[in-house]
């Protein structure tokens, strides 16, 4: 969430304490010290996720960089991220029934913040993933491999819940990001199926058969996925071999 980001959400939820003063009758004066007192925190609570997204994306560009040292190649083709934007947040917390204040908001919604890691191939996410794991200041919360264990939508991709450190003015704050892992072919397929399942004025028979047409194309691009990394497995076993006559 940039800076823009941040000014909207916070103009949404200065709208609502508009609303709240206006029914309790509060002066000019006493509104602006209660706004003041009552922005600052939501302001901070999304900058800290935003925070947080940049100290997951430096590491990934990082060792990015490491690995086409290591490896002559870049395993990364791009990052993505993004900050949970206030609708969909209170939409979530009404849904899941979570108390309405920072602190419970914090404790029980993982996804606020988000990243997004789209590799070449499979073995560079789980490489990646690995590497990740083993610094001393991330700390995994939890992990669900729809890789080796797609979901029945035919989805695909390594998720992490993870905790990072922040360093404030005055604190270190651990903040949760969830980092998505996917392939090109994963994503390009997790992209297409989020647009389709938002479309409206289906019949349930279209339906069906939409789903069915999509688990085929993820069973597809799966297939697509393995190849590719067997031509990879053969053109490093090939230059192994190469070295070692040489």
């Amino acid at each position: 969430m940039n800076e823009e980001e941040i000014m909207n959400t916070a103009n949404k939820v200065a709208k609502e304490l508009v609303s709240l003063t206006q029914t309790q009758g509060l002066n000019e004066e006493t509104f602006l010290d209660f706004m003041q007192e009552s922005m600052l925190p939501v302001e901070q609570f999304f900058a800290n996720y935003t925070c947080a997204i940049m100290e997951i994306e430096t590491k990934f560009k990082v060792l990015n960089e490491q690995f086409s040292l290591k490896y002559d190649g870049n395993p990364i083709e791009s990052i993505h991220s993004r900050v949970k934007d206030y609708d969909s947040l209170i939409r979530k917390v009404v849904r899941k029934n979570i108390p309405r204040d920072l602190e419970s908001i914090e404790k029980n919604v993982n996804d606020i913040a988000g990243v997004r890691v789209i590799c070449s191939f499979v073995d560079d996410i789980y490489r990646l993933a690995d590497c990740l794991l083993q610094q001393d200041d991330i700390t995994l919360i939890r992990r669900k491999d729809y890789i080796k264990n797609p979901k029945p939508s035919g989805y695909r991709s390594l998720h992490l819940i993870v905790s990072v450190p922040i360093f404030l003015e005055n604190e270190k704050k651990d903040v949760k990001v969830e980092v998505q892992l996917r392939t090109i072919a994963m994503d390009f397929w997790a992209s297409l199926e989020h647009k389709l399942q938002y479309k409206k004025n289906i019949t349930p028979q279209m339906k069906e058969m939409l789903r069915s047409e999509l688990i085929d194309c993820a069973n597809i691009s799966s297939s697509l996925d393995s190849r590719m990394q067997n031509v990879r497995n053969l053109l490093n076993s090939g230059s192994e071999q190469k070295t070692e006559t040489e």
